[in-house]
């Protein structure tokens, strides 16, 4: 008796594994439905009352455009491929029928282009897709041959069949004019399949635009992967200490030089400036500009950290701080709410509790 289900189970599971391409792409069951004839309707006699008809499940006309050999087999039943813009700052165009991603710029850190393209040229180098070529004044690139392979067989038969499908795609980046906005668009530019050593370089619409959606997709969730990548390392920095001294700003103003580029410096300092008491009102990343009202500190933590006699030597107001990019340094210029900056005394005053925090481990973020 076990052995009777045993069998019957394996050989159930051998034939549900056998469906080939084709038989996953069309409903099950058959197709007598297509056969049906229209009927005329009702015929009422005449002298009997006419029944009221309902028009809540009627089925509407068919567009002039649609597709109407569509039936039966021939109608593909598989899902939909939509494009997921999973990537910060991504979104689609609702009802567009290309393979395209809309990116708007988080980053400012280097071009919107050069990020886009950077992502797509490091996926293609993880999963081994050549370059056929690149041009990125025309902001196009077309990748080499993609192949892949596959083989099925039945439990029951012998046979087997041998699939071997080769794409070739192009990526285009449309980039707005104020250089903040852009469309990444994936093309299927070449398709071969061979089916037992038959060859076929036709494919249907339906699926060029699955082709086009899936690699789209591959590279979006490679994108994704390596901003979370980005973003973890970039947090575990701004967690550690920075080192500082003074010196001067591209303008030659007095200012604090920290060890640290742009992009971990900015985050970092805001939270320095929480732990010394400063309230930030308003603030610009690109411009590097930072609004500050200075409320002190509770005496307990300068306390634990320069002893009752010491802190920051400024009154409560407004205070601006200009943040400059100097590569692999970040100067900050503090100003009062007048812009005028600090003078040499003004800032050697601030600079050591400002520096101590600066250089803090484990900062709480």
């Amino acid at each position: 008796m076990n052995r009777q289900v045993v069998l019957s189970l394996a050989i159930g599971l051998a034939l549900a594994g056998c469906s080939s391409m084709e038989s996953r792409r069309t409903a099950n069951g058959d197709f007598d439905y297509t056969k049906v004839k229209q009927r005329d309707a009702l015929q009422v006699p005449a002298g009997l009352d006419k029944p009221e008809f309902s028009n809540e499940y009627a089925i509407p006309e068919i567009g002039k455009d649609a597709p109407r050999q569509l039936v039966g087999e021939k109608l593909d039943i598989s899902s939909p491929h939509l494009v997921l813009a999973t990537v910060s700052g991504s979104h689609v165009e609702e009802g567009s029928r290309d393979a395209m991603v809309m990116f708007d710029k988080v980053d400012d850190s280097k071009p919107l282009d050069t990020q886009v393209w950077d992502n797509l040229l490091s996926y293609l180098e993880e999963q081994n897709i050549g370059v056929m070529s690149f041009d990125k004044d025309q902001q196009a690139l077309v990748t080499d041959w993609l192949v892949y392979q596959e083989q099925s067989s039945s439990w029951l038969s012998t046979s087997s069949v041998d699939r071997k499908v080769a794409q070739q795609f192009e990526f285009r980046l449309e980039m707005k004019p104020h250089g903040r906005s852009a469309v990444l668009t994936a093309h299927l530019r070449d398709y071969q399949e061979t089916l037992n050593e038959q060859i076929n370089a036709t494919i249907e619409d339906i699926d060029t635009r699955r082709a086009e959606v899936d690699m789209l997709n591959k590279v979006l969730a490679h994108y994704e992967n390596q901003l979370l990548i980005a973003n973890a390392e970039r947090a575990a920095k701004i967690r550690e200490g920075l080192q500082s001294e003074l010196g001067f700003d591209a303008k030659g103003q007095a200012a604090v030089l920290v060890e640290g580029d742009f992009q971990v410096t900015w985050p970092r300092l805001l939270l320095v400036l929480k732990k010394l008491g400063f309230n930030v009102t308003d603030l610009d990343q690109s411009s590097g500009l930072i609004y500050a009202d200075f409320q002190g500190k509770e005496s307990s933590w300068w306390d634990s950290l320069f002893g009752s006699d010491k802190g920051l030597k400024l009154e409560q107001k407004e205070y601006h701080l200009q943040v400059g990019d100097l590569g692999r340094q970040t100067s900050i210029t503090f100003l009062n709410k007048d812009n005028q900056v600090f003078d040499a005394q003004a800032l050697k005053d601030l600079y050591s509790p400002f520096s101590a925090v600066m250089a803090e481990d484990n900062l709480d973020l």
